[in-house]
């Protein structure tokens, strides 16, 4: 393939290397043929968010919902294809460094209806955790339960996602640390597959009454070992070979 004349004669290559069936392969092909029509009048590989934006809000704005993200699917494997096997090869020809035009903002919904994502009232929030923490006192075993409210409020109230919580370490919570204490996630989200991103989290809102009553009258339910490294923040009732406690899982 030539990759600076790169354009939707390489669509079935693209679907045959994402992992297509046979039929889907058809439909990628078209959709890629279409895609690139008059209206752009440059390799397909030279799209950027602001042609994404034309293309699915003007020459696309009255085609089914699900047409549009046919298209889009098709966009995204054909980019994704360029990124892994002529990103470096298109740089060097051209200067110009590969990504999909894509992203969360202008990619087409399969759905006509409005996504919107309201988050609850604080009253809500507090409305929820009042009726866990009663739940509680009559639970089968307080252990488990405690632990998963201790997560879930921890999360509520300094905005950690529940997998950078999980792999949290007893020794992840620096007490000393700002006035109230602060987690080191050292197993933070990653962006655009660079890694994950450590980040101090301090411990506000009330996270650090809810993190000492956790450490101080639930962790010992777990008989996980304070002293051995690595030492889950958050145990689970399952041992591991070695004898030590093994974490909570994110089901």
């Amino acid at each position: 393939m030539r990759v600076a004349q790169a354009g939707a004669g390489d669509a079935q290559e693209v679907a045959l290397v994402a992992g297509e069936e046979d039929l889907e392969v058809a439909g990628q092909v078209d959709g890629l043929d279409q895609s690139e029509g008059d209206w752009f009048g440059r390799p397909l590989w030279e799209m950027e968010p602001a042609d994404a934006d034309v293309y699915f809000g003007k020459v696309l704005r009255d085609a089914k919902p699900s047409t549009r993200t046919g298209r889009a699917g098709a966009l995204a494997v054909f980019f994704q294809f360029l990124e892994l096997r002529h990103k470096a090869e298109l740089h060097n020809l051209t200067g110009r460094v590969v990504e999909c035009p894509l992203d969360e903002m202008n990619r087409p919904r399969a759905s006509v209806e409005p996504q919107l994502r309201i988050p609850p009232s604080e009253a809500e929030i507090e409305e929820l955790f009042a009726g866990w923490r009663e739940e509680l006192v009559t639970c089968r075993k307080f252990g488990p339960a405690a632990r998963n409210y201790a997560v879930a409020r921890l999360a509520a109230d300094v905005g950690l996602r529940i997998n950078e919580a999980r792999i949290l370490d007893l020794d992840d919570v620096r007490w000393e640390l700002g006035r109230f204490g602060k987690l080191n996630v050292r197993h933070g989200k990653g962006s655009r597959r660079r890694g994950p991103k450590p980040r101090l989290v301090p411990l506000i809102n009330g996270a650090d009454r809810n993190l000492r009553w956790f450490i101080e009258d639930v962790w010992g339910h777990f008989d996980a070992d304070h002293t051995r490294p690595g030492a889950p923040l958050f145990p689970s009732e399952r041992k591991n070979r070695d004898g030590s406690c093994s974490r909570a899982t994110a089901d």
